[in-house]
């Protein structure tokens, strides 16, 4: 399926979708945070799209909110989708987990809550992955301060 028909297919399932090409080879769109887990159900499902592969699934604090970006294939139509989600909530970022409908997510979305602090709703076993409990901060947020940052500046 190409990106426009991709586009036109996913388009009319939600009103409030964006999509961009960017500068990137793949469709991206982005999907306002309370439609997340209706849209990526539905990617996995519609016989159309079939996305049942989560190859990657990263945080990003792009300074004014912190997000989530998805790369999905379909191993069968053969074609790459990158969805992103934002929240411009910093003190408490919160998203709907996709570990049901992807189960790889669910180390990658530990990996994102260890690293970015953000929390998955509905995750069975959200605790940091890398990090120890006692650990204080997200260390990949852009307003991360730690010992070696404070003696280098």
């Amino acid at each position: 399926m190409t990106d426009d028909a991709l586009q036109n297919l996913i388009g009319g399932w939600f009103d409030d979708l964006e999509f961009t090409t960017e500068e990137s080879q793949f469709l991206n769109v982005k999907v306002p945070r309370e439609h997340l887990h209706a849209l990526m159900q539905q990617l996995r499902e519609h016989p159309e799209t079939e996305f049942d592969y989560l190859f990657c699934l990263t945080g990003v604090d792009w300074g004014e909110e912190l997000g989530v970006v998805y790369h999905l294939e379909s191993t069968t139509k053969r074609h790459i989708l990158v969805v992103k989600v934002t929240t411009a909530d910093r003190e408490n970022p919160e998203l709907d987990t996709v570990c049901d409908i992807w189960y790889t997510a669910e180390f990658h979305e530990r990996e994102v809550f260890d690293f970015f602090g953000i929390r998955f709703r509905n995750h069975p076993n959200l605790k940091r992955l890398f990090l120890t409990e006692d650990w204080e901060g997200y260390p990949l947020r852009k307003d991360y301060e730690d010992d070696v940052n404070m003696i280098l500046h």
